[in-house]
């Protein structure tokens, strides 16, 4: 019999143009998907004749707890099976990818990882919101909201006292401590984007500040998942939009004109 192998492959931020060439490939070789509720189930074209299994967590519901998930990946590769473990973004960004290919490869089975696009950059790039920009913002800090304790990231606090762009993963529930912090620093005024379903048809997004954000998800019902982007760069989308619109208006005066 073969030996089993564990991959684990980040599926990117939603779209499905946007898996990588090797996580295809890792798809279409595989005996078995575990896949994660962020994963367009889209992408489970590439492997047909896998058995394919969702492991994910919807509305706070677990279809398998973690220890689970790791009894059924060594499993199935004891049983000389390549199994792709897929889930969304990159698995080593707030994934527990890691975790995972401890747990195999202490009992021998051999694991391989295919890196994934990460939601915490190419969100806010599908939004015209670089993470980086020269002289607005020459770092980036990306933080998960909540901690495995369900308590908010003692990092956020340490980040509002910087100039970084701070982007923040399932930061929702906890958004009104975020902003807290930041009002603290006295950044009341800092742009701030929030981005709900990103790169996806069902994308939402709320544009505001510090101090009006709050108020802005509400109005516009944005939940997770979604990402949270705090700092000047988010001016820059309206920048972009602000260049295309008078680019427009001076065709049609030419047009006009002509």
């Amino acid at each position: 019999m073969r030996s089993g192998k564990l991959t684990v492959v980040g599926a990117g931020p939603g779209d499905v143009d946007l898996i990588t060439l090797k996580g295809i490939k890792a798809l279409q070789s595989a005996d078995v998907v575990l896949y994660d509720a962020l994963v367009s189930k889209e992408l489970l074209a590439y492997a047909p004749n896998a058995e394919q299994i969702f492991v994910g967590k919807r509305k706070g519901c677990y279809a398998y707890q973690q220890e689970q998930i790791n009894d059924l990946i060594v499993e199935r590769a004891q049983q000389g099976k390549h199994v792709v473990r897929l889930k969304g973004g990159d698995p080593f960004v707030f994934g527990r990818g890691a975790e995972e290919m401890e747990h195999a490869a202490a009992v021998g089975v051999e694991v391989a990882v295919v890196p994934g696009i990460s939601s915490s950059v190419s969100v806010p790039a599908s939004q015209h919101i670089p993470v980086t920009k020269r002289g607005a913002a020459e770092s980036f800090w990306v933080i998960t909201g909540t901690t495995k304790e369900h308590k908010l990231s003692n990092d956020v606090a340490l980040a509002a006292k910087s100039s970084a762009t701070i982007v923040i993963l399932m930061g929702m529930s906890k958004l009104g401590e975020i902003m807290q912090l930041f009002k603290n620093e006295g950044k009341e005024n800092i742009p701030v984007a929030i981005i709900q379903n990103g790169t996806t048809e069902n994308e939402k997004i709320g544009i505001g500040t510090v101090a009006s954000i709050e108020n802005k998800a509400k109005e516009q019902q944005l939940a997770n998942p979604a990402i949270i982007i705090i700092g000047e760069v988010v001016n820059h989308r309206q920048k972009i939009q602000d260049i295309q619109k008078e680019y427009q208006n001076k065709g049609k005066e030419l047009l006009v004109k002509v």
